[in-house]
C-alpha cells in the first residue's frame, strides 16, 4: 500500500532531554491513523516536526514523499493541520481568514471550495463575520476549513474535539469520516479513547517519547481488553464492595478504588 507518511528513526532532543527516542512508523496512504499518548508523550513534537515547524535532532519525516527538510514546499502543501491551540487573528472575517491562508498556498479562483467548507462547518451565516465575535466552537470549525483550503492530502488533526460540546463534536466527525471516504489520510491525536475506537483503522501510542505500541485497532483492543476505571474515595468502602464488583477489584485503599473491566462484557 502506497505510504503517507513516512517516519525514519526520528529523535528530537532539547539539551540532555529526549522528547523523541528512535520513532520509526508509516501511515499508509488513505487511512485514518490514531495518534494516542499521556501528555508529555511526545505527540504535539511529532506533529510539529511533520509540519515544519520544529527540526529534528536525528532521523527524517517525508510526507507522501517530500521530505520535510528538503523538500519542504512540496510536504507543506501535501499536509493540513488543524491546531489544538484556538490560534486566529481577531481582526479578520471568516471569509478573509479563508482567503488569506488561500493565498499562503497559492491558490486563486477557489471560491466555490471554501463556501462549500463553510456550508459543511455551518459557517456560512458567519461568513462575513469578525473572528473576535465567533464562540469557541465556530473558532475550532474555522480551523479546520483553514487547514484545507488548498485541499491537502493529508490531515493532521490535534485534539480537535478538546473541551468542544457534543453537538459540534459530531459535526467534526461527521466532516472527518467525509474527507477519509474521498481518499484523505486522516491522523488524529485525541485522549478520547472511545473516539479512536470508532474511528481509527490503525493506532500508535507513544510515552515518555518512545514508540510502545503500532497495530490495526483490532488486534490492538484484543490485545489489551481491559481498561481501569479510578474512583476516588471519600470513605473507607473495603468491606462494602458488591459482590459482583468483587473479582474486578485491581486495587484498594483508603482513598482510591481501581477496577479492572473488560471493554466488551463489562
Amino acid at each position: 500500500m502506497p505510504t503517507a507518511v513516512s517516519i525514519s528513526h526520528l529523535y528530537k532532543d532539547y539539551g540532555n532531554l529526549t522528547v523523541l527516542n528512535n520513532i520509526d512508523f508509516e501511515i499508509p496512504k488513505g487511512c485514518f491513523f490514531g495518534l494516542l499518548g499521556p501528555n508529555g508523550a511526545g505527540k504535539s513534537t511529532l506533529i510539529n516536526i511533520m509540519a515544519g515547524l520544529v527540526n529534528s535532532t536525528k532521523g527524517s519525516v517525508s510526507i507522501l514523499g517530500h521530505d520535510v527538510k528538503r523538500q519542504w514546499r512540496q510536504a507543506r502543501y501535501s499536509l493540513g493541520v488543524v491546531p489544538q491551540e484556538l490560534v486566529i487573528d481577531p481582526f479578520f472575517s471568516v471569509i478573509e481568514t479563508l482567503k488569506l491562508q488561500s493565498g499562503y498556498f497559492g491558490c486563486k479562483n477557489n471560491q466555490e471550495w471554501l463556501d462549500e467548507l463553510l456550508e459543511i462547518l455551518q459557517l456560512t451565516d458567519k461568513t462575513n463575520t469578525n473572528l473576535h465575535k465567533l464562540s469557541g466552537g465556530m473558532k475550532r470549525r474555522l480551523l479546520i476549513a483553514q487547514a484545507l483550503v488548498h485541499k491537502p492530502s493529508v490531515v493532521i488533526l490535534d485534539e480537535p474535539t478538546a473541551g468542544v460540546d457534543v453537538e459540534l463534536r459530531e459535526v467534526l466527525w461527521k466532516f472527518t469520516n467525509r474527507l477519509h471516504q474521498n481518499g484523505h489520510t486522516i491522523v488524529l491525536t485525541t485522549h478520547y479513547l472511545r473516539e479512536a475506537e470508532n474511528l481509527c483503522e490503525q493506532i500508535a501510542i507513544l510515552n515518555n517519547g518512545k514508540l510502545v505500541a503500532l497495530d490495526n485497532k483490532t488486534a490492538l483492543l484484543a490485545r489489551y481488553p481491559y481498561r481501569l476505571l479510578r474512583l476516588t474515595l471519600t470513605a473507607h468502602i473495603v468491606n462494602k464492595i458488591p459482590d459482583f464488583l468483587q473479582d474486578k477489584v485491581q486495587t484498594i485503599s483508603e482513598d482510591e478504588l481501581v477496577l479492572r473491566l473488560h471493554r466488551d462484557h463489562d
